[in-house]
C-alpha cells in the first residue's frame, strides 16, 4: 500500500501570504486523518515561533488522545539538540531531519565537509534515539545532487543506511525535474538501495508536480508527499486529489486515501488560506464537472458520449450543464429537470433564445437564475407595441441621476413605429429614468399607473454576477405585477416598466 503524507500544513504554509490559527490547523489535521485518511501528515518546522509550539502541543494532545500520535511530523535541523528538545516538549514523536542532498549546499551554504555534515546528521539521530523520537530524513534539493553531485548523494545515504532513520524522502525542492528523470533517479536508488524506504517530495514550478510523482510511484518508491489544493512555495507542491486520482486510474495503486473527501478538504483549505482555487483545477475546481457546448449535453443525454472516468459522483460532486450562447436544448432540459419545471417545446424555445441573448452579452447564467428567466419570458407579451430601444443612464456621488431614453411606439391604426428620445433627471439612475419616460408618455397622452411596489432580488446563493430580478408592482384600475430580468439591476427594472407599457395599452 502506497503511504501518503500531506505536508499542507508545514511546506504548503510557506505559499505566500498564508498562515493558520491554531483553531485552523487542528481543523484541517482532523479531517486529513479522520475524514481524507492520509496515512501520515506534517504540521510545522521546530522552532519557528512561541506561537507554533503551543499549536503543535494542542494538536498533539488530540492526537495522543485518539490513536494518532505516531503520525504526526514535525520538521527539524542537524542541530542536535534543540529541534529534539522541542519536540519533546510538544509530546511529538517523529522528526523529518532536513539534511542537504546536494553538495554545493553542503559547501556554501553550510561551510562544511560531507564529512562534517554526516556526523551532524548522526549526533542529531543519536540524541533523538535517547529521547524516543523517530526519525525520518530529508535530502533537501536532492534532484539537484542527482544532477550535479550523485556520488555525494550516495556518500550520504551509505553512511545513513544502517542508522535508525525510518524514511529517506528524497524531494525536488526546486521543481526541476521531468518524469524521465524522476524515473532515472529513483530507480537508481531503489537498485543501489531496495531494502530502504523511499519518499517522493515534488514542487511544481514546470507544472509537472503530479507528472513527477506518478513517475516517482510507478518506479517504486514507497511514499509520496502532497499538499491540499497543491499549496506551497511559489508555483506550490503536488495537489492531494490530483496525485491520488492519477494514481488509482492509471497505475491502478491502491492509498487509503477516501476520494469522496478530497474537494470537502479542498473547499476548508481554500476558506481558511484565503487562496482561491482556480476555476478550471482538475477535480475540485467548480468548473470542472460543467458541462458548456450544446453538443456535449446532446452526446450525454443520447448515453454519456461525453463523459470520462472522472465521474463526479466520486468526489461527491455533480455534473452540471452550463447555461449561455453555447447551450442547445439538452442542456436547458437539463436545469429544467434538476429543477423539476415542465416546459412545452414553444416554451423551451423561446427559454432558449433568451439564454443565448443573454449569453451573448457575456452574463454568466447559473441553474438558479433559469426561474427568473422563465418567469421573465413567459410574462412577455405577444404583440409589443411599446418597445425600449435604448437607454443610458449615469449616476454619480453628490450630482443628480440623468438617464436618456429613446422609446418606439406603434399606434393600432399606423403601420410603422414611432420613435421618441427624451432626457430625464432624479433621485436615483430609475427615478431618472422615469422621468424621461413621463415626458414621452405625457406626449402621447396616457397615464402610467401607480408604482406601488419595487422589489430587488437575486437567486439563492447568487453572486455579484447574478442576473437580477426586479419585480414591480402598479396599479390603475386594478393591481399588478411585472418583472425584469438583467445583470444590471437599473436595467432589469427598465425591462420591468416597458412590460407595463405593454400591458396597460
Amino acid at each position: 500500500m502506497l503511504e501518503v503524507m500531506d505536508t499542507t500544513l508545514r511546506d504548503g504554509e510557506q505559499m505566500k501570504d498564508v498562515s493558520y490559527t491554531s483553531a485552523e490547523k487542528l481543523t484541517i489535521t482532523k479531517m486529513l486523518l479522520e475524514e481524507v485518511k492520509v496515512d501520515r501528515i506534517e504540521i510545522a518546522s521546530a522552532r519557528v515561533s512561541a506561537g507554533e509550539k503551543n499549536t503543535v502541543a494542542k494538536t498533539m494532545e488530540w492526537a495522543l488522545a485518539h490513536g494518532y500520535g505516531e503520525q504526526i511530523e514535525i520538521l527539524g535541523l542537524t542541530d542536535y539538540t534543540k529541534s529534539v528538545d522541542w519536540l519533546t516538549e510538544t509530546n511529538c514523536k517523529t522528526m523529518n531531519i532536513l539534511a542537504k542532498g546536494a553538495l554545493s549546499h553542503v559547501q556554501r551554504q553550510l561551510k562544511k565537509t560531507p564529512e562534517e555534515h554526516i556526523k551532524d546528521i548522526l549526533t542529531t539521530i543519536e540524541y533523538a534515539e535517547k529521547k524516543s523520537i523517530q526519525c525520518n530524513i530529508y535530502l533537501e534539493v536532492w534532484s539537484n545532487g542527482m544532477i550535479e553531485s550523485p556520488e555525494y548523494v550516495y556518500q550520504l545515504i551509505e553512511a545513513l543506511k544502517t542508522s535508525s532513520i525510518k524514511r529517506f524522502m528524497i524531494p525536488d525542492t526546486l521543481g526541476i525535474l521531468c518524469p524521465y528523470q524522476v524515473t532515472a533517479f529513483t530507480t537508481d536508488l531503489l537498485q543501489r538501495y531496495p531494502n530502504l524506504h523511499f519518499d517522493f517530495h515534488a514542487h511544481n514550478d514546470y507544472g509537472l508536480a503530479t507528472a513527477n510523482t506518478l513517475a516517482a510511484v510507478r518506479a517504486g518508491v514507497q511514499g509520496i508527499h502532497c499538499t491540499v489544493n497543491g499549496m506551497g512555495e511559489r508555483a506550490g507542491n503536488t495537489p492531494l486529489d490530483e496525485a491520488i486520482v492519477s494514481i488509482h486510474d492509471f497505475l491502478n495503486i491502491k492509498t487509503n486515501i477516501q476520494e469522496t473527501k478530497l474537494c470537502t478538504i479542498s473547499e476548508t483549505v481554500e476558506v481558511f488560506s484565503g487562496k482561491r482555487v482556480p476555476f478550471h483545477k482538475p477535480i475540485s475546481g467548480i468548473n470542472v464537472f460543467t458541462q458548456t457546448a450544446g453538443i456535449h449535453a446532446d452526446g450525454d443525454k443520447k448515453g454519456d458520449l461525453y463523459s470520462n472516468p472522472l465521474l463526479p459522483e466520486r468526489f461527491s460532486r455533480k455534473r452540471r450543464y452550463a447555461l449561455g450562447k453555447l447551450s442547445g436544448k439538452s442542456n436547458l432540459e437539463y436545469n429544467l429537470k434538476e429543477l423539476g419545471i415542465e416546459l412545452t417545446k414553444d416554451q423551451q424555445k423561446k427559454i432558449l433564445e433568451r439564454i443565448i441573448e443573454l449569453g451573448d452579452k457575456k452574463t454568466i447564467i447559473t441553474q438558479e437564475d433559469l426561474p427568473y428567466i422563465i418567469s421573465d419570458v413567459l410574462e412577455r407579451p405577444e404583440q409589443s407595441k411599446f418597445s425600449i430601444d435604448s437607454c443610458i443612464i449615469v449616476s454619480g456621488k453628490g450630482l443628480k441621476s440623468i438617464s436618456t431614453i429613446k422609446l418606439s411606439y406603434k399606434a393600432p391604426e399606423e403601420e410603422t413605429k414611432t420613435t421618441f428620445e427624451e432626457t430625464g433627471q432624479g433621485d436615483g439612475g430609475y427615478d431618472a429614468f422615469m422621468d424621461a419616460l413621463d415626458k414621452i408618455i405625457k406626449k402621447l397622452e396616457i397615464t402610467l399607473p401607480e408604482l406601488v411596489n419595487y422589489q430587488v432580488s437575486i437567486p439563492p446563493g447568487g453572486k455579484t454576477d447574478a442576473l437580477v430580478q426586479c419585480s414591480i408592482t402598479w396599479r390603475n384600475h386594478k393591481t399588478f405585477i411585472t418583472k425584469g430580468v438583467h445583470s444590471d439591476q437599473v436595467l432589469a427594472a427598465v425591462e420591468a416598466t416597458e412590460k407595463m407599457l405593454n400591458i396597460i395599452m
